[in-house]
């Protein structure tokens, strides 16, 4: 029989999410600011502008081929023997991958093995957040109670928000701080390196915190733990995981356009200064951290139907303004442009851990959510901003982008008002 530790208070199981999440997602986004300003420079050197940070966001994009590799093999172990394990260990591949782009040589030192490692590295940084959503999410959520399960969830959610803020805010510091010559020369490696701290505090924060009280009950009751648990998800529930992809399809496409492809836009079309963009996104996922609990609590209220409806339409109709506000040249109205859009970003996300997680049943929802969140970032996020880029070099005009963001973000608004209600039901009657 499984030993069952000592209840962890649920506080202290958000605070352990919240703070491994942000670190994971730090790592991660780091990379995705670093594709759209240094890479491009120090790695693809030979290109012209926009067709290096083109090249940048194809390695890039290789994080987001990763991420269902990681959530299958993590969401397999996760079902099998636990949810803390795992999410301990995606922390530690997260932080060695991170430190060691921060010390990788450019492309005028080793050539082309250069951006061979970088990929390589990529690759690992997208294993790793691959297994880490669903394990965080869980945590919280199969902690909480079913009335506050949205407000609980959505704080591994915030982490995300988070770690862009830290991510950004680091590189905003430096940008400040040194020359452009500085910043390309050594300064951008500072917020890389800067993961092992970071990875050492969530570490101490999530040892303390016992594992899943639903796995332990789940699997005490079970005769034996599911043998292949993503298989059992595919057969069980196919069509939780295609309204999974509807509802991640617009969120996880729009939220790339706003934070990742935005900086080049600004810097690279508009012709705005490093600072500035950065700067703009740093107040954006200040403003997010916040709204995306707010959101979740909502939906606790009034359902994750109409909340989420709310944000994939709202998003929709605010792609039409977002470009024309970002090429203003006006830092209220680009500011503007990025808070707007986050903020109708958020009431997707805050609601979402909580409405995939209670799509699948205990004994399989760590690979469950894992699927439905990760799968649909192949051809959504890590795919968005290379898009986004390549209709703007062909037509030489937002518009194409914008509509691109529009048509998803509404698939995701219909797909929500679609789905069925689920807020607050009992997930050990999920069977």
């Amino acid at each position: 029989m499984q030993r069952t530790e000592e209840k962890t208070p649920l506080r202290r199981v958000v605070m352990a999410s919240l703070v491994g999440t942000t670190i994971e997602w730090y790592d991660f986004f780091l990379y995705g600011s670093a594709a759209a300003l240094v890479f491009n420079k120090l790695f693809f050197p030979s290109y012209e502008p926009l067709t290096g940070t083109l090249l940048a966001f194809g390695t890039y994009a290789l994080g987001f081929v990763a991420r269902p590799v990681g959530g299958i093999v993590f969401g397999h172990y996760g079902d099998r023997i636990g949810r803390k394990r795992l999410l301990m260990l995606s922390l530690i591949l997260m932080g060695v991958a991170t430190v060691l782009i921060g010390l990788l040589p450019t492309y005028a030192q080793i050539g082309i093995w250069a951006p061979l490692a970088l990929i390589t590295l990529r690759l690992v940084q997208g294993f790793a957040v691959g297994g880490e959503w669903g394990g965080a999410v869980l945590m919280a959520a199969e902690h909480g109670d079913a009335a506050r399960r949205g407000f609980w969830a959505s704080w591994p959610q915030a982490g995300v928000a988070a770690g862009n803020l830290l991510a950004t805010g680091v590189l905003a510091a430096m940008a400040l701080v040194q020359s452009e010559e500085d910043f390309l020369s050594w300064g951008w490696r500072v917020p890389f390196l800067l993961s092992a701290l970071l990875v050492v505090v969530g570490w101490y924060i999530r040892n303390r915190v016992a594992e899943s009280p639903l796995f332990e009950k789940e699997l005490t009751e079970s005769e034996i733990p599911p043998k292949l648990p993503a298989m059992e998800v595919v057969r069980e529930r196919p069509m939780a995981l295609v309204l999974g992809a509807g509802l991640r399809v617009g969120e996880n496409i729009s939220y790339y356009i706003l934070t990742v492809f935005s900086l080049t836009y600004l810097v690279d079309v508009a012709a705005e200064t490093r600072s500035l963009a950065l700067n703009a996104l740093l107040i954006g996922a200040a403003v997010q951290f916040f709204a995306i609990p707010f959101f979740a609590f909502l939906s606790d209220r009034l359902g994750r139907r109409p909340v989420y409806a709310f944000g994939g339409l709202g998003l929709a109709a605010w792609a039409f303004a977002f470009f024309p506000l970002l090429g203003s040249g006006n830092p209220g109205l680009i500011v503007l442009a990025i808070v707007v859009g986050l903020v109708l970003h958020g009431a997707m996300y805050g609601p979402q851990a909580a409405f995939i997680s209670e799509l699948f049943p205990t004994r399989i929802r760590y690979s469950g959510v894992s699927i439905a969140y990760q799968l649909t970032s192949i051809v959504a996020g890590s795919l968005a901003p290379i898009i986004a880029l390549a209709l703007y070099q062909r037509y030489d005009s937002a518009v194409p982008v914008a509509i691109y963001v529009a048509v998803t973000c509404a698939v995701s608004g219909i797909t929500a008002l679609l789905a069925r209600e689920t807020k607050g039901i009992d997930l050990r009657s999920v069977r």
